[in-house]
């Protein structure tokens, strides 16, 4: 532990772009602080050294485990899983990479007219992300919800049939907007995230962010398409069944 708290903010984050996001997460800018080390930093902002060096040494990317657990899941508890990591994009990742373009100063000449066209673009690629995430909230997630609650003993109700008639979990997941497309763009500005040996640190790192953030899109497309929409596709079948049992009855 001794040893990182004496090594340089730059050291740090050169050896792992990622450390960069968790920094960040504890109030620090890593390019605000690049000649001072970790220990220097921890003292003038208050920060729990032993807290920071912690997370700095649990930084992981989301594991195929993850994924292995959710199939055993009923469908409302990988909505909620869903729901969460639609927050964490929403309130983390994408402030964070936000703050790294806004934050490109004097770069290597090679970057200047990027730097220009990121921070005229990601802004729209968040607004357009945060109506994608509402919409399918407010459509595919809730009518899970709903036919969870009628699976389990809700009464039939006129609202839940029309709600059926309405909508349908394989139109849905063949129309299903995936975001890996609009991070195509990103792809294109950066070359596949590629730098050259000239790049500054903080390109490196928000390329590395870009390139993180698009990996996480596919896995949590992956989980809705692979994992989510099948379990719905079933609840659907059930709720059919349920309620022509029930028209039966009456």
């Amino acid at each position: 532990m001794d040893k990182l708290l004496k090594r340089t903010i730059t050291d740090l984050v050169s050896e792992n772009h990622v450390r960069a996001s968790v920094l960040y997460y504890f109030g620090v800018k890593f390019y605000d602080y690049k000649l001072e080390t970790l220990e220097e930093v921890c003292a003038k902002l208050g920060i729990n050294p032993d807290s920071l060096i912690s997370s700095l040494e649990l930084v992981l990317d989301e594991k195929e485990s993850t994924q292995k657990q959710l199939k055993a899941y009923p469908a409302e508890l990988v909505v909620e899983y869903l729901k969460h990591a639609h927050y964490l994009f929403i309130k983390k990742r994408l402030p964070y990479i936000a703050q790294l373009i806004d934050g490109i100063e004097d770069v290597n000449y090679r970057y200047k007219s990027l730097s220009v066209d990121l921070k005229s673009v990601f802004p729209m690629f968040v607004e357009d992300f945060i109506h994608h995430i509402h919409e399918e909230e407010d459509t595919m997630f809730a009518y899970v919800d709903r036919l969870s609650r009628f699976l389990n003993d809700e009464k039939p109700s006129s609202e839940t049939y029309y709600l059926m008639e309405e909508f349908s979990v394989q139109e849905f997941a063949l129309g299903h907007e995936v975001h890996e497309n609009e991070m195509e763009g990103f792809r294109k500005f950066t070359n596949n995230y590629k730098y050259c040996d000239e790049a500054d640190l903080h390109i490196k790192v928000l390329y590395t962010e870009l390139q993180r953030f698009e990996k996480d899109l596919l896995i949590h497309a992956k989980i809705e398409n692979e994992i989510l929409f099948p379990k719905a596709m079933e609840l659907e079948r059930l709720a059919k069944i349920k309620f022509q049992d029930v028209s039966k009855l009456n």
